[in-house]
């Protein structure tokens, strides 16, 4: 189950990215995915081969842009201190 939810969640966030159609998952039998893409009024197409749950995360989140990931003062700050101790380690 966590297998699936790992996938769909990657499949969800291209949904919300792309432009181009509508994505969807599709899962086959001997535990392996592969992704298709719809046009309007066109049938589903498979975008790849069937890939193993990691191969195919890491496909679908190559797709298209990705969205920056937002960062707060807070985490900014944080990230600069740890950036300075690195330095005074070297």
């Amino acid at each position: 189950m966590a297998r699936t939810t790992k996938a769909s969640n990657a499949v969800q966030r291209l949904k919300e990215r792309s432009t181009q159609g509508v994505y969807s998952m599709v899962t086959m039998a001997d535990g392996r995915f592969y992704l298709t893409l719809s046009a309007a009024g066109a049938a589903p197409v498979a975008v790849h081969e069937p890939l193993e749950i990691d191969a195919f995360v890491s496909f679908v989140n190559g797709l298209e842009k990705q969205v920056p990931k937002k960062a707060s003062k807070l985490d900014i700050a944080f990230e600069k201190k740890l950036q300075h101790a690195r330095n005074q380690d070297n």
